[in-house]
């Protein structure tokens, strides 16, 4: 089917179609674009013969809303959307944000608090007997028993809260259309029990076959020990060649049964999904509300590639796409690049060619695609594997025919770099292509932090080994005659981290000279290693106790010691170091971080760092 998908009976007769086969209910505004997860199911189910129509942000208040394309053959998906919905609406403080990149006209509020369980609720109001699948980063982190952040708690399953019969977890393009063809062979969706990638509920203990079972649902509530042992499980497996299955019991009543993950990709098939024809921007109803700003960070930008080896602590990817990467071809992402130059908007200038870590573009070694990830082993992490393969070659031949393209001025690369990575390749043609092509004026790594002890939980490299990259990316830039800087994304009160350790990252500051303009202080998410060390206070790989800073006064702190020299900051930094016993900072020396007393700033001077926010703020 060309042209959007249907969201109105008045499209759906447009295009002949009486009854839909599915009808997908999304949290975010409707963008065929292959960056939004709901674009790609739609599609891939097209492509496979299914009829999809699509419901975008209904009004969680009234019922009637879910029902505006009537009832689908085969059942409705639900997704929150590109963003777990409550990442979406809340900072790290718990504020409501004032602002939502994936609604038309960037307004907040379109889409409800945990929008999967919410819209599953609302569509089983009226259709008590359609089968309701579940999927999105949302669905997927939330699969199993998790400790969510913004309540405080330790929640169900997702499948149990919404509803819903079936999750589809991870990036689900193979699951979705076995669960699709299953449907429309006339199988009970009580049924589908077996397919990868997929997690249902039972109330059969022994149907349940060659499988591990997690500590009790009521074990993790009242046990943090248990909690993280039931984690460090489901991490463990999460490979889909040596994952096992996995169930999670609630009372004797019922269980949560969790498949091996869907196999990877072949490259093949990733051509085929980033080449089925998408329309590449929002539905056209939102132009009157000034369109969707999500768009705009992907309308000139090519996915390369998709899962991680990397292996950060604080980050879903193993739980979401996996360790092993799957990437596209050169063809396939070139053809991209054509359609893309030849949009009236485009000026010239690609934005990114990359994915979760950009210089990633095969498995991490050959064993990968047949035996899986090592489960108990990370492939960068704490030095990198002895059977790693690092080569750049194919990624800098990629990025050398996307510049040579008619009517491309630059290429840049946006996604994250793994520094590290690029660090054990000997060949080191990649960072000079980088330095002398890719690279706007500023390029953003990621350290995070720089004590040891923090990056070990972290799960990054030791802080010689940045340092390394600084050393060689400065005399790369030398060579090459270029100014160039390096941006580092730090990260406070991460586990680990107390104020002797956000001390160390501020001398670290104070020697480079660098005045960080943002700060992302530890954000505890699910599923990730990192959230259940904050939940816990336990490494989960070693049960060894973890220093967590939970007391906001405490975050604070952390925070404004990496931005000392912002007066505003002046009460907290003292504060700081003084509990630190670290008074030998406080003063005029060339190692001090701050004087002995805030010096009163100018009127003048004031009124000039109050324009100053008021053009960030435009900004």
């Amino acid at each position: 089917m060309e042209g959007f998908l249907p969201i109105s009976k008045q499209d759906m007769e447009a295009a002949g179609i009486s009854q839909l086969d599915f009808v997908y209910v999304i949290g975010d505004a409707y963008v065929d674009h292959p960056s939004f997860g709901h674009a790609i199911i739609s599609r891939v189910l097209v492509q496979n013969g299914y009829t999809v129509g699509i419901i975008s942000q209904p009004d969680y208040k009234d019922r009637d809303s879910v029902t505006v394309l009537g009832e689908p053959r085969l059942a409705f998906l639900v997704s929150s959307g590109n963003m777990d919905s409550m990442v979406n609406h809340y900072t790290v403080s718990k504020k409501r944000r004032g602002h939502d990149a994936y609604t038309p006209g960037g307004i907040m509020g379109k889409r409800p608090d945990y929008a999967a369980v919410v819209y599953c609720n609302l569509i089983r109001q009226t259709y008590k007997k359609t089968p309701l699948i579940i999927g999105g980063i949302e669905a997927s982190l939330r699969r199993m028993g998790h400790y969510d952040y913004w309540s405080d708690k330790v929640r169900r399953s997702i499948l149990l809260d919404s509803g819903a019969d079936l999750i589809s977890y991870g990036m689900g393009e193979r699951s979705i259309v076995e669960i699709a063809d299953a449907l429309s062979s006339g199988l009970a969706v009580s049924d589908i029990t077996f397919i990868d990638g997929t997690v249902y509920k039972t109330r059969k203990e022994d149907d349940i076959y060659d499988a591990v079972r997690l500590p009790d649902f009521e074990a993790i509530r009242s046990d943090k020990r248990a909690y993280a042992q039931s984690f460090f499980l489901q991490y463990q497996n999460t490979d889909p060649y040596v994952g096992k299955r996995l169930y999670e019991a609630y009372d004797k009543k019922m269980f949560v049964v969790q498949n091996p993950p869907a196999k990877p990709l072949s490259r093949q098939e990733m051509d085929d999904i980033y080449d089925l024809p998408y329309m590449r921007t929002y539905h056209p109803s939102y132009q009157k509300q000034g369109g969707v700003p999500a768009i705009e960070e992907v309308r000139f930008s090519l996915v390369s590639n998709r899962g991680c080896f990397g292996g950060c602590n604080f980050c879903a990817l193993t739980f979401h796409q996996g360790r092993i990467i799957q990437s596209r071809s050169h063809a396939s992402i070139l053809n991209e690049a054509k359609r893309m130059i030849k949009e009236d908007t485009f000026k010239g200038y690609i934005h990114d060619v990359g994915g979760p870590t950009a210089n990633f573009r095969n498995p991490a070694c050959e064993k990968q695609l047949t035996d899986g990830a090592c489960p108990n082993r990370q492939c960068l992490f704490p030095t990198p594997c002895k059977n790693l393969k690092a080569d750049h070659t194919d990624y800098i031949a990629l990025l050398r025919k996307l510049r040579g393209l008619p009517g491309v001025k630059k290429v840049f690369i946006r996604s994250g770099i793994r520094f590290d990575y690029l660090l054990c390749d000997r060949d080191r043609t990649f960072l000079k292509e980088l330095c002398e092509h890719h690279v706007s004026g500023q390029l953003k790594v990621a350290p995070e932090h720089i004590s040891d002890s923090v990056l070990e939980l972290l799960g990054k490299p030791p802080k010689k080994v940045y340092d390394k990259f600084v050393t060689e990316y400065r005399q790369m830039n030398k060579k090459l005659n270029k100014e160039q800087y390096l941006v580092p994304y730090l990260m406070s009160s991460h586990p680990g981290s107390g104020l002797k350790e956000a001390v160390e990252l501020a001398e670290y500051i104070r020697e480079l000279g660098y005045t960080p303009e943002q700060v992302q202080d530890f954000y505890p998410t699910p599923s990730t290693i990192s959230t259940c060390m904050y939940y816990t206070g336990l490494d989960p790989r070693t049960m060894k106790p973890v220093y967590v800073a939970t007391s906001p006064h405490e975050k604070a702190m952390q925070r404004a010691l990496i931005q000392y020299r912002d007066p505003a900051n002046y009460a907290l930094v003292r504060e700081a170091l003084i509990k630190a016993g670290r008074e030998d900072l406080i003063g005029f020396g060339e190692r001090c971080l701050i004087p002995p007393r805030q010096i009163k700033r100018k009127t003048g001077d004031k009124k000039k760092d109050l324009m100053k926010k008021k053009r960030k703020g435009r900004q």
